[in-house]
């Protein structure tokens, strides 16, 4: 087997866990070569660090997949997806969740979701989108499925030299499924709906504000398909507005609103947010509650000023919005803005707005989405609530 060896200074990073591999980071390799190849990888002093799946062309020249003498073959991956599923059945995520979380389950770069009967699969890396037919065994023997969608539309999958692709990996079915969560009912859209059609690192998140909504009139923004307003209202909420610039996410958060019968209390409109929130500041507006849920605002380090300067922006608008002694509910799914500069953006918002804020809750995702400490990645949702009253 191709041998690659890493430069000294490295070790310390791979030793304490981190599976990726930069090239820059390879002394030499030794043997032949090939994308998607599996090879033995060992430290400068020629200690073995375990096996990986190379790729030359990428700026991650190679991902650990394991670091004892194994075999790595379509038994390996039945074993790690059967792991990571009994993992999830201890925690309680037996409907849906997130069945393989990449890293975090010692698969890189492979990510799994579970709806009900119907698995979606994106393989983000050649060395692993090498090993889908494996991966599609293991499911069908693990699962018996209704169904198995690809959603490899993804633009860090040419970062690997891999096409955007998506599709059935298994024999075709309604691509429109039903699922439920904490009691209520949401349709999703596997094949057309953003990442893998549904948002399951918030399932737990939107428990949380079962208390702080009753009574309440709410504002939610950048709502998707409703998720956190339609909770709302089902916990109690007086009224509930749900904002998002997509037309097609509005239609089908009312439809998921209509189809709990809670679509007298919540509505929703296709608006750009960004605006709508800085005129209804202007024009006095007031809520109870106001919750922001935007979508991530920088994949890449040079743009991580202009990130938090986005997320000071609307949580400053957002708490303007907010009686005395209401809500703010604000997440980040920013990978890159760690949750002590999320902290600290909303600290700053708060200045601004010259208002007094209380923390009521401070978590990660859910915990089918499991954190690894030292490996930054894994650990990339924030989710805050915090009273605000005026100063």
């Amino acid at each position: 087997m191709t041998r690659l060896i890493l430069k000294k200074q490295i070790a310390p990073r791979i030793a304490n866990g981190h599976p990726w591999i930069y090239g820059n980071e390879v002394a030499r390799v030794e043997g032949p070569v090939e994308g998607g190849d599996i090879v033995e990888v060992f430290y400068g002093d020629g200690k073995p660090a375990g096996q990986a799946y190379i790729n030359p062309k990428s700026q991650i020249i190679a991902r650990l997949l394991t670091r004892k003498p194994e075999k790595i073959d379509e038994d390996f991956f039945h074993r790690r997806i059967l792991q990571a599923w009994q993992y999830r059945q201890k925690l309680g995520y037996i409907e849906n969740c997130r069945l393989v979380f990449g890293e975090a389950d010692l698969l890189p770069a492979l990510v799994i979701d579970k709806f009900n009967d119907y698995f979606v699969i994106q393989t983000l890396s050649l060395g692993m989108d090498r090993w889908k037919p494996a991966i599609v065994k293991a499911l069908e023997s693990i699962f018996s499925p209704k169904g198995i969608y690809e959603r490899n539309d993804v633009p860090v999958r040419e970062l690997e030299g891999l096409p955007q692709q998506k599709g059935f990996l298994s024999a075709p079915f309604d691509t429109n499924i039903l699922i439920t969560e904490n009691g209520l009912k949401f349709n999703v859209d596997i094949e057309n709906g953003q990442k893998t059609g549904y948002f399951l690192d918030q399932q737990d998140n939107r428990r949380a504000i079962q208390h702080i909504v009753k009574g309440a009139e709410v504002l939610g923004a950048f709502t998707y398909t409703g998720t956190f307003e339609i909770h709302a209202a089902h916990y109690g909420a007086r009224s509930v507005l749900g904002l998002d610039i997509s037309e097609n996410a509005v239609a089908q958060a009312n439809r998921n609103a209509a189809l709990n019968g809670l679509e007298k209390i919540c509505h929703f409109e296709a608006v750009n947010a960004f605006d709508v929130l800085k005129q209804w500041g202007k024009d006095g507006r007031q809520y109870d509650v106001v919750m922001l849920d935007p979508p991530a605002f920088t994949k890449s380090r040079e743009n991580i000023q202009k990130a938090v300067t986005g997320y000071k922006e609307i949580n400053l608008r957002g708490m303007k919005l907010i009686r005395n002694g209401g809500f703010l509910v604000t997440s980040s799914c920013t990978n890159l803005v760690h949750p002590e500069l999320f902290l600290q953006t909303i600290d700053a918002a708060a200045k601004d707005a010259k208002k007094r804020i209380r923390q009521v809750t401070f978590q990660a995702q859910s915990a089918d989405h499991p954190i690894i400490w030292g490996i930054e990645n894994t650990n990339y949702l924030k989710f805050l609530i915090v009273e605000v009253t005026d100063k």
